[in-house]
């Protein structure tokens, strides 16, 4: 039975089975042929998979971040940010790098963060004298900050897999944001001048002004959001929800930028890529119970420590595990899949469970632009059809970075806890 939960699924997938149908074949399978137990079962266990009150909060983050996205609050965020850094040295690049991290404030969609950051600053790039490759390479890796700045959609589905606080593990992805940030804006600099980009912006008193004016209801959401999370006044779930009403009220009242149909239209690709999310984490919920069932996850604990091998070995283990699976499944599906299964092993070893959800998602964010499957890399291709050869070339300086940037976050737990200690504990 162990064989065939661990090999059965890869099967499936090297045959080309979507992720939620390799689940639900394999559960189905270890059901059939090794419990006795009602099919009923089945259904009971998918629907109680969804039945938890901070999945809520997925379907509002999806429709706020899309409605944003096109109702004007993303341009004039975009705006805000060129203001400040006008002044700098390839401030274009920048501008982008901020743009993403300003965003994913309010989106919480890594694929849906890039292809709006990629829409408003690829070209602008590609004008100023960047590469193809560096451009859609830098939008691809920068897309994925919104994974780990609140509020995270990955963070609330790794949350409900392992039972941990949402809001601390949003408070806890601030520091490795930042610090992945600054890593891609070293190199922003660093390409910037070895490639004679010379200087396109230049800082105005009156443009940052004009532009603090124009966008300061796009700022709103984010002190919406963010402030009215951290202050108590209301939970993630209903943080959602009040950033859906707001960017409905922004958008076609305010800005006046989208119709009725349109906010309708974009309910309803919202509505779309909900149920593709959960449909995920309804079958991965029915695999994880079989998971606990069968011992199988107590046993990979057990294992792991008879070996009496140190921490740092098990969490490099682990990271390796999670760079190659984040190679070849989404972050959701990733999550709700080894979640459960990793949380007991990071728990015998005496890890903070905060500071061990932040690395499980870093991990998985970096997939979402390691070539050759990441989500953003397809997003961008679409977009700009850039060849793959050479998006793989372009994202190579950012991986590395962003993978010695998950080792400090994995051996420097500080990183992650400093902000989440000061304001919880």
């Amino acid at each position: 039975m162990y064989w065939v939960m661990a090999i059965l699924p890869f099967v499936l997938l090297l045959l080309g089975f979507p992720i939620f149908l390799l689940l639900l074949v394999t559960s189905l399978v270890v059901l059939i042929g090794f419990y006795d137990i009602p099919m009923t079962v089945v259904a009971q266990d998918l629907f109680n998979s969804l039945n938890k009150y901070a999945l809520l909060a997925v379907p509002f983050f999806v429709f706020a971040g899309s409605l944003m996205s096109r109702g004007g609050i993303s341009v004039r965020l975009l705006r805000f940010v060129g203001s400040l850094i006008g002044g700098f040295r390839a401030s274009v690049p920048f501008t982008s790098l901020g743009f993403a991290a300003l965003f994913g404030a309010t989106s919480g969609v890594t694929t849906a963060a890039t292809a709006a950051i990629g829409t408003l600053t690829y070209p602008k790039m590609r004008e100023v004298g960047y590469s193809e490759g560096f451009a859609a390479a830098l939008i691809t890796s920068e897309g994925a900050l919104d994974n780990l700045i609140p509020p995270s959609i990955a963070m609330i589905i790794y949350g409900i897999a392992s039972d941990t606080s949402i809001v601390q593990l949003w408070t806890a992805g601030i520091g490795p944001c930042i610090l992945l940030a600054s890593f891609f804006g070293a190199y922003i600099y660093y390409y910037s001048v070895k490639a004679g980009i010379p200087d396109t912006g230049r800082f105005s008193v009156k443009e940052l002004v004009h532009s603090t004016r124009d966008g300061i209801w796009s700022l709103g959401a984010i002190v919406v959001i963010i402030g009215g999370i951290y202050s108590g006044v209301f939970s993630p779930t209903e943080a959602a929800g009040v950033a859906s009403v707001y960017a409905i009220v922004v958008s076609y009242f305010i800005y006046r930028e989208v119709t009725l149909a349109d906010i309708f239209e974009t309910a309803a690709r919202a509505m779309y890529l909900t149920g593709l999310i959960f449909i995920i984490v309804a079958v991965a919920g029915l695999y994880s119970w079989l998971l606990t069932i069968s011992g199988i996850a107590q046993a990979l604990v057990t294992v792991i420590t008879s070996l009496h091998s140190e921490r740092w070995i098990v969490l490099l283990v682990i990271n390796l595990f999670l760079l190659f699976i984040g190679c070849f499944l989404d972050p959701a599906s990733g999550l709700i899949m080894l979640a459960p299964l990793l949380a007991p092993v990071a728990a015998s070893l005496g890890v903070d469970p905060i500071h061990f959800g932040v690395i499980v998602v870093m991990n998985l964010t970096i997939g979402t632009f390691h070539p050759p499957f990441g989500l953003n890399i397809f997003v961008i291709q679409a977009l700009f059809k850039t060849p793959s050869e050479t998006l793989y070339k372009g994202l190579v300086p950012f991986v590395i970075l962003a993978i010695i940037a998950l080792q400090i976050v994995t051996y420097v737990p500080a990183v992650s806890l400093t902000i989440e200690h000061l304001l919880f504990r």
